[in-house]
């Protein structure tokens, strides 16, 4: 890229429209990201009717600004209420919430906004210099390769699902069963609908995360005896940002990883950043030197996770821009608007045009360097909702629980979806089973079906088919030596567990027939 295009693409960022455009987008997807149920996605559909009056670059930036505020958002309610805001928030929900309940609220918001932004400006920096280079690349996936993605996405439940790696992989079934229910992708034939036309569509992942998170934790506090007295935890003393450079010098491994990855991920068509935070958390978990530590509130993991979100939503943009072909939800309406501007995405833009996408690309480094002077704000708002009573707030998460179900196809079966997922999710965790897979299964569970459907209609059946391709191979491979790690190490642990259970059980009966010898003499 010239010198010469980089200073006219910065000409076009720098007028009025484009800043207030970015200004005004960062403050709606702040406040929409925040809010329990509004995802990124319904922030920037809510925003296509306000850009048929703008200029294709000013409705592109506000469609950018919105959403890179509104995934960083989403840690808000994740961290002060346990509800994520996002399906990538949810990877690391408990862990964040964990450092609530032990008054770090503030610094896990800050670690939040600030590796976010860190991360959203790497994966810009990587979509301004090697974008058509690694469009090139992810363009030479097939259904093979996404397979074995996200079979390596599903498999996370078992690194992020605590020390029970059986009970992980239960919830993740149950995920995965969820995800059957709708039309069947080859024959178009409902599946597990019971009659009921509102499955067709299948399940929305929102309600069931909703519910499992929200509704679920107020149902654990009704029965505890928790709701309706006291207070929130404390968020404790409010410096934003402080600490955050110690743990970029505690944890730079970590960020470049996570960063890393969401940039590989998002570029890949049709998967978007999601997926990322998941394998982020999971990896971070599984190359920590203190993996013990994970679930109590421990840091290493969310600067991981958090710093792969902004870079998926930066990379995402690769395939959109150089071949017009969407990263995710969120490009797909970008790319709709930019045809609706008369912009086609794709090679001939960066020939005919090539000031516009680098101008586009430019606006997610402003949209990410505005996270610090937003997140300040936003963090040291939050002590004012953890200083609210119980009493008050949990009618509030209630009243979120009905409106972000309820919106999603704008009907009732939203809300009582999320009510079922609520009181199954409370019975999951008082039974020890954790949640975080199940909606992982539901996120996926279409991605992994379609991909291995396509994939044994190509091989005709054959399995070997899966490891012909080199790149498909290798994840093969991974996946593969993962499953038979988690194998192993499981029958190692019940081997010595059971091995242990029979050392105490004899030590027990030795200081038994001693203490009757004992009695005899």
């Amino acid at each position: 890229m010239s010198f010469e295009i980089l200073t006219q693409s910065l000409g076009l960022l720098l007028v009025p429209s484009v800043l207030m455009a970015i200004l005004f987008g960062s403050i709606y997807g702040l406040f929409i990201g925040a809010l329990p149920g509004l995802t990124a996605t319904m922030s920037t559909a809510l925003l296509v009717p306000i850009t048929f009056y703008m200029e294709p670059l000013p409705a592109i930036a506000l469609i950018v600004s919105s959403t890179a505020m509104a995934i960083s958002a989403g840690d808000i309610p994740g961290t002060l209420l346990r509800i994520p805001g996002t399906p990538a928030s949810a990877a690391y929900t408990d862990e964040s919430y964990q450092m609530t309940l032990h008054g770090q609220a503030s610094k896990a918001l800050s670690l939040g906004f600030f590796f976010s932004a860190l991360g959203g400006l790497f994966g810009a920096t990587v979509l301004l210099v090697t974008g058509p280079l690694l469009a090139r690349v992810s363009l030479n996936f097939s259904s093979f390769e996404f397979f074995w993605l996200a079979l390596l996405g599903l498999l996370t439940c078992a690194l992020v699902s605590g020390s029970n790696v059986v009970r992980g992989f239960v919830s993740l079934l149950l995920g995965l069963l969820i995800a059957t229910v709708g039309l069947d992708i080859t024959t178009g034939s409902p599946r597990f609908t019971f009659g009921e036309i509102e499955l067709m569509g299948g399940v929305s992942f929102i309600p069931v995360m909703i519910g499992m998170f929200a509704f679920s934790e107020i149902l654990r506090g009704f029965t505890t005896n928790r709701l309706g007295q006291g207070e929130m935890p404390k968020i404790g003393k409010i410096v934003p940002f402080q600490g955050v450079f110690g743990l970029l010098r505690k944890y730079p491994f970590s960020m470049i990883r996570g960063a890393s990855l969401g940039t590989a991920v998002g570029a890949l068509p049709g998967v978007g950043g999601d997926l990322a935070a998941w394998i982020a958390y999971g990896m971070s978990r599984r190359f920590s030197k203190t993996p013990e530590k994970y679930g109590t509130g421990h840091p290493e993991g969310l600067v991981e996770a958090t710093s792969s979100n902004n870079a998926g939503l930066s990379s995402a943009w690769i395939p959109a821009l150089v071949f017009g072909i969407p990263g995710d939800a969120v490009t797909a309406i970008a790319v709709g608007v930019l045809f609706m501007k008369g912009v086609a995405p794709g090679p001939r833009l960066f020939v005919e045009n090539p000031t516009m996408p680098t101008a586009i690309i430019l606006t997610f480094f402003v949209s990410n360097l505005l996270l610090f002077p937003l997140g300040y704000v936003a963090i040291k708002v939050a002590r004012h909702v953890l200083s609210i009573p119980r009493s008050v707030i949990v009618p509030i998460i209630l009243i979120c629980c009905f409106l972000g179900s309820y919106a999603v196809n704008n009907t009732l079966f939203g809300v009582w979806i999320m009510l079922i997922a609520g009181i199954v999710g409370y019975l999951m965790e008082r039974n020890g089973f954790p949640i975080a897979p199940v909606i992982l299964g539901l996120v996926l569970g279409p991605v992994l079906e379609r991909n291995f459907i396509m994939s044994m209609q190509i091989a005709n059946g054959n399995l070997m088919g899966f490891f012909e391709r080199p790149i498909a191979c290798g994840f093969g491979i991974v996946v593969c030596s993962i499953l038979l790690f988690v194998f192993t190490k499981s029958i190692r642990g019940w081997l010595t567990g059971d091995s242990a259970r029979r050392r105490e059980k004899l030590l027990a009966l030795a200081k038994e027939s001693a203490k009757d010898r004992a009695i005899d003499v």
